[in-house]
């Protein structure tokens, strides 16, 4: 099991344009860090002395990559039938007038969505991500001189050198994970959960969610929200990132009231999902050379980059690009920690309380603010 932990003092966050979190909430201090790994290996006896009191929901739930686990998750999402709960939330919301009466848009080819004559993306009252509008509540930057570490995609079969690389160099990151892929890749999941990382939402089945109906958004959602609760003793995911950065009002309300789930977009895109294309959209070399830009350039607005597990070329872009991270003196973090209020709705990270309940449940107890992250490496 990493350990990793770095003492940081964090002041109360405070949202403010584009989302990024107050640079006046990160008060560091740093370096001296405890070596990435224990002596014992996770399986040792020796672990179980350790665990905090509460560092679970206090269900027993089937292990990871069984035939009991993988049953209580959809392999086909359109046959699937959602637990009544979620539907009676999006039922609340939508009778509240949460939910913005907006019409799904249209996609093909992986161009960008449209919406019907009279709905225009960029308008306040649609306010489309893909069309980089940006609206109060939704994260697209990191504090000042903060690197927000994360990636999407995962868990693949590149995701265990990411992950052997993320430990030797003691740090952790925000995984935005599809729900899929848990079911596909149950051992690197494990790999993920037993590093401590964070685990986020990146939906069930990787679509454009504004042409989702409302009761597909949900399912979308939900079940990406109960593999993770049911994998890591009950935690619910806070954050969750719309596929090709596709969401409008419609979804991101969806998203908050009927899950609590806080939109994440990114203010640098490096498009290394396309570098095993045929033909690539990328390569290496440009790859290194946006880096360089980034990575050099103004410390002023935080940097959130748009990285992928996906393909070894993608892992190898970002191992190429981290002795520029740590040269150039950015404060890493993972992506969940950024404001000191936790990975989870209801508990801060892989190893703290955990405050019992269910996807979807309205009246969730947030797990108290966080003065100390855990999960920074300077």
């Amino acid at each position: 099991m990493p350990v990793r932990f770095t003492s940081i003092l964090l002041l109360a966050a405070a949202t403010v344009a584009r989302a990024s979190i107050d640079p006046a909430s990160h008060a560091h201090t740093d370096d001296r860090r405890l070596p990435s790994r224990w002596y014992h290996e996770e399986g040792h006896p020796v672990h179980s002395l350790f665990r905090r009191a509460g560092s679970n929901d206090g269900v027993t739930y089937a292990a990871i990559g069984t035939p009991e686990w993988s049953a209580g998750f959809p392999a086909d999402l359109a046959l699937a039938t959602m637990p009544q709960a979620w539907i009676d939330a999006l039922s609340r919301a939508v009778t509240a007038g949460k939910i913005p009466d907006i019409p799904v848009s249209t996609s093909s080819n992986l161009e960008n969505p449209t919406y019907p004559t009279g709905y225009d993306p960029y308008s306040a009252t649609v306010c489309s991500s893909t069309y980089k509008c940006v609206t109060a509540g939704d994260v697209w930057d990191a504090p000042p001189g903060v690197l927000a570490l994360s990636f999407d995609d995962g868990p693949l079969p590149a995701s265990g050198a990411l992950y052997d690389f993320l430990v030797k160099n003691n740090e952790r990151v925000t995984h935005f994970f599809i729900g899929q892929n848990i079911l596909s890749h149950p051992q690197e999941f494990q790999t993920a959960i037993n590093n401590q990382d964070d685990l986020a939402v990146h939906t069930w089945t990787h679509p454009f969610m504004t042409s989702k109906s409302n009761e597909e958004v949900v399912a979308e959602l939900g079940w990406s929200m109960w593999i993770v609760h049911n994998s890591t003793g009950g935690r619910i995911p806070r954050f969750w990132r719309p596929p090709y950065g596709d969401s409008d009002m419609r979804v991101r309300a969806i998203a908050k009231e009927v899950f609590g789930l806080t939109t994440v977009i990114w203010n640098q895109d490096t498009d290394d999902w396309t570098l095993d294309q045929n033909p690539p959209g990328t390569t290496l070399e440009k790859i290194g050379s946006q880096m360089q830009t980034w990575l050099t350039g103004p410390k002023t607005t935080g940097l959130v980059i748009l990285e992928h597990e996906l393909s070894d070329l993608s892992v190898q872009s970002f191992m190429a690009a981290y002795p520029l991270m740590v040269a150039n003196g950015w404060k890493r973090v993972s992506l969940a920690q950024m404001d000191g209020l936790g990975a989870y709705l209801n508990a801060l990270d892989a190893a703290s309380p955990v405050t019992p309940a269910q996807v979807g449940d309205p009246n969730i107890k947030p797990p108290p603010a966080n003065t100390t992250v855990l999960h920074q490496a300077v």
